[in-house]
């Protein structure tokens, strides 16, 4: 049995597959299109569309995960998007990446930065492995390049995270406290995050 559900604004199947001698139940994210449950007979489609309300956070944050990982070669991501490399005429994604960010990242720092009323010293662009953002002990803020990658509320969430460490340079209660005033589903876009360090 299989039916549709909408995340995202796209149209994603779940395929439910009910077997005598499973006694538990198993939810997996197979494709950005394809989510499986594996349970008992007994197991209803009402349950099944309860169970995917419930760990909608974690699901959404998978198929991004599975997007961003698994592009194809001749594609690649930008803003949350698959696009293909040809039709952008890339020769080198990274001098890509680092050009784009110029055209979102400056913007949404100043309008945080004017909201929160935290202002940076300075900002600057790079690839890191590990990181999305930091910010310094003179307050200058530096940025992953590959955040284009990901749409632009995880964007925001990354600016609205180093400009509240101008503030508070670490992770306390107050700092998180700050991050919420402005980002109050920073929870769920942090999780998003966490699947890729």
């Amino acid at each position: 049995m299989s039916f549709q559900i909408e995340i995202n604004q796209r149209l994603v199947t779940v395929q439910l597959e009910k077997k005598r001698n499973i006694k538990h139940v198993y939810l997996r994210v197979l494709s950005p299109n394809l989510i499986q449950i594996k349970t008992n007979i007994y197991y209803t489609l009402y349950d099944a569309k309860n169970l995917i309300e419930k760990k909608m956070d974690w699901i959404e944050s998978s198929i991004i995960r599975l997007e961003t990982k698994y592009v194809n070669e001749d594609e690649f991501l930008y803003l949350g998007v698959r696009k293909k490399l040809e039709d952008f005429k890339i020769k080198n994604i990274d001098n890509f990446y680092k050009k784009e960010i110029l055209k979102y990242l400056p913007n949404l720092v100043e309008t945080y930065a004017k909201k929160m009323n935290l202002m940076p010293t300075s900002i600057k662009y790079r690839k890191n492995k590990r990181t999305w953002g930091s910010c310094n002990y003179k307050n200058g803020l530096n940025f992953n390049i590959l955040l284009m990658k990901f749409p632009i509320e995880l964007m925001e969430y990354v600016v609205i995270h180093e400009l509240a460490h101008i503030q508070h340079k670490n992770h306390s209660k107050r700092f998180w406290n700050l991050v919420e005033k402005f980002c109050p589903d920073y929870k769920q876009r942090e999780k998003i995050f966490k699947n890729f360090l």
